[in-house]
């Protein structure tokens, strides 16, 4: 909930600039960010950053960078993202994210579709990567390296060599709130990315109205581990926190994320549910090896945690059970908590739909979990669940201030303050999103609970049409299989066929523990064709779908053992599945499952 004493609100600092500098002003020796260098965690307070930010400015000016132009930023999430994003923006810049991760043909389309005069890398490795276009590139006045001491064509420099060592003054310049802050290229599950671009206005705007939902102080301390890319991870972990003077701690990289939990001890984190899914497969996994004591402690300590939780939230009554929570805690929730570096006051989860299973699990375990909702295209929060009342089956509700209703087909619709101002140098697709009446048309199926919470209930884009008519949305079954500790990913498909199959990714030690008890080398690739291999994952997937109706049970499926990822195409870089590409990599293997039908 907003606290007005201590948060900036948009009113006070209408541009993302004026936030910063606000901020800084107000909390000079306050905590802003902590980064992990040379070993160790080094903080790093808000004038620090602020001079540092200077220091940044001076160089871009003496680029002769003018107000409009914009600036790429291709890196991981550290300090120095943030400082090239707020010396730009001090100076009217225009910051263009892109992930690291992506295509090389959508990093070569971004940077040309925007205009970027300048592009901030993070190892001059990324560059060499981009060999193949550079000649195309020839508006990049400056490609600015944060690996010291290359050298290399004229335009390419190392940040120690382009910045004075000389102190500066910070600039923030006058701007309209309604001007435009940011292109964020959309990742895009078919086609090319599409440039979104946000005002001030639409970022402080969704800002201030996801506090009215959540409490942030300045005694917490975020771990930040989504790319700053994400617009859920920039809005919500990068903005949202500098407006209420909260600290933000950077992971060092995805496979160090478990120790950096422990070692940094946040209070608040940002994720997607592939995160959760990891970490619950896992726990289950290794709960299989355990004793049927241990076992039957873990259940109980979740199912008491999840009736507490139901009770908090008025939806349950109280029971005398609840006296033996504090007793299971100690022996079961507090130990997974304490994995979590055993602060976690609260995580939000975006970006996809999160199984039910999955949050019954960390808020039976004493994590709560909220689950939000929201596009890039509006910047993005639109929905989110309250801790006070939360849904965990649902997105939440609507944020203050934003409308929302269903349209054709059950399609959501949205209008706020937040809603982009449309694609960059594409007017046509914009007019495809957003109607006449200012409504932005989501793509995503939903229905409303009498309390005003949002399911979502499928993509119009994803719907299955199995050749008798009958209509399947996917993306729940997916959710469901994909909780199975032999699975990895998976894709339901059956599009004008008579019935569902699936493309499944095994889980790389379940396959190879399947494929030992078999008696089979897991290395060889016909170990996946293998029919007993086949029917031992077609036994967990039926396992897993068994509450769905008969026509949407998978009748043949194949198992594949390459990883969908951003470097062979086959997922975007927030590690959405590209569906289309991958029934074209597989459609060999998926006519072969429906052969004589």
């Amino acid at each position: 909930m907003l606290h007005e004493q201590r948060t900036i609100t948009q009113e006070q600092a209408p541009t993302l600039a004026e936030l910063f500098n606000e901020r800084c002003t107000r909390s000079p020796a306050g905590l802003a960010y902590v980064q992990h260098i040379d070993g160790e965690w080094c903080p790093f307070t808000w004038e620090q950053i602020r001079a540092e930010v200077a220091r940044w400015q001076a160089a871009m000016l003496a680029d002769g960078l003018q107000p409009g132009d914009r600036i790429a930023i291709m890196c991981g999430n550290r300090r120095e993202w943030v400082v090239c994003d707020q010396a730009a923006q001090g100076l009217g810049l225009v910051t263009v994210p892109v992930y690291t991760n992506d295509r090389n043909e959508n990093i070569d389309w971004i940077l040309r579709d925007s205009g970027a005069r300048m592009l901030m890398i993070e190892t001059c490795d990324q560059w060499d990567a981009l060999s193949d276009m550079h000649q195309r590139l020839g508006q990049l006045h400056r490609v600015l390296c944060l690996e010291p001491g290359r050298t290399g064509p004229a335009n390419l420099s190392s940040l120690d060599d382009w910045l004075d060592t000389a102190p500066a003054d910070y600039r923030c310049r006058p701007g309209s709130s309604d001007s435009l802050a940011t292109i964020v290229y959309t990742s895009g599950t078919t086609g090319r990315p599409k440039g979104v671009m946000l005002s001030h206005r639409n970022i402080l705007f969704n800002i201030q109205a996801a506090l009215q939902l959540f409490d942030l102080f300045e005694h917490d301390l975020m771990l930040s581990f989504l790319p700053l890319s994400h617009a859920f991870e920039r809005t919500v972990g990068y903005y949202l926190p500098m407006s209420t003077g909260t600290a933000v701690a950077y992971n060092r990289s995805i496979p160090t994320l478990a120790e950096d939990l422990v070692a940094v001890q946040p209070t608040l984190m940002i994720s997607v549910p592939r995160i959760f899914e990891r970490v619950y497969a896992r726990i289950m996994d290794k709960l299989t090896g355990e004793s049927a004591l241990k076992r039957r402690l873990f259940h109980a300590a979740v199912d008491l945690g999840w009736a507490h939780f139901e009770h908090r939230q008025g939806r349950a009554p109280w029971q005398p059970a609840f006296l033996v929570k504090p007793l299971l805690d100690a022996l079961v929730a507090r130990k997974v908590r304490a994995r979590l570096g055993g602060r976690m006051r609260f995580t939000v989860c975006g970006g996809a739909a999160l199984a039910p299973d999955v949050a019954r699990l960390f808020i039976g375990l004493g994590i709560p979990v909220a689950q939000g909702y929201g596009l890039t295209e509006t910047a993005p929060v639109i929905a989110a669940n309250p801790l006070d009342n939360n849904q965990p089956a649902s997105v939440g509700v609507p944020l203050p201030g934003i409308e929302v209703r269903i349209g054709t087909d059950d399609e959501l619709l949205t209008r706020s303050p937040s809603v982009m101002l449309g694609y960059w140098n594409d007017p046509e697709a914009t007019g495809k999103v957003i109607d006449a009446d200012g409504w932005l048309h989501t793509g995503d199926k939903v229905r409303l609970s009498a309390t005003g919470h949002v399911y979502i209930t499928g993509r119009l884009k994803d719907i299955i049409v199995l050749s008798n008519g009958e209509k399947v949305p996917p993306g729940d079954m997916e959710n469901a299989i994909v909780l199975d500790e032999l699975v990895d990913q998976v894709m339901v498909i059956g599009e004008g066929r008579p019935y569902l199959s699936a493309l499944v990714v095994p889980n790389p030690e379940a396959f190879e523990r399947v494929a030992r008890n078999l008696r089979l080398d897991p290395a060889n690739e016909e170990t996946c064709c293998d029919e007993n291999v086949v029917s031992i994952f077609m036994q967990h997937v039926q396992q897993r779908t068994a509450a769905f109706p008969g026509y949407a049970q998978v009748r043949q499926l194949a198992v594949v053992n390459e990883p969908w990822t951003p470097d062979n195409g086959l997922a975007t870089p927030t590690l959405k599945l590209r569906r289309n590409e991958i029934i074209k990599r597989y459609q060999t293997i998926a006519d072969h499952l429906y052969a004589g039908h």
